[in-house]
């Protein structure tokens, strides 16, 4: 079964953070201001907020193992 990460944005912040630990050089996020009601990939967006908090996170983790985001 393959595994998706429709309809788990909560997801997101963990899997970004475990990917720029891993070494990924770039991540792909979708973010819109109200995901309930996107036209499309709503189920898998986080807000404005949230992303903004995931950068900060992305950049404690980057300063922590030597790279820049």
């Amino acid at each position: 079964r393959q595994m998706c990460i429709r309809d788990r944005a909560w997801m997101v912040e963990r899997m970004s953070l475990a990917a720029a630990a891993a070494g990924a050089d770039g991540l792909i996020v979708e973010v819109h201001n109200d995901p309930p009601h996107a036209l499309c990939d709503g189920a898998q967006s986080i807000t404005p907020e949230q992303f903004g908090t995931l950068m900060d996170k992305l950049g404690a983790l980057g300063a922590c193992i030597g790279r820049t985001v």
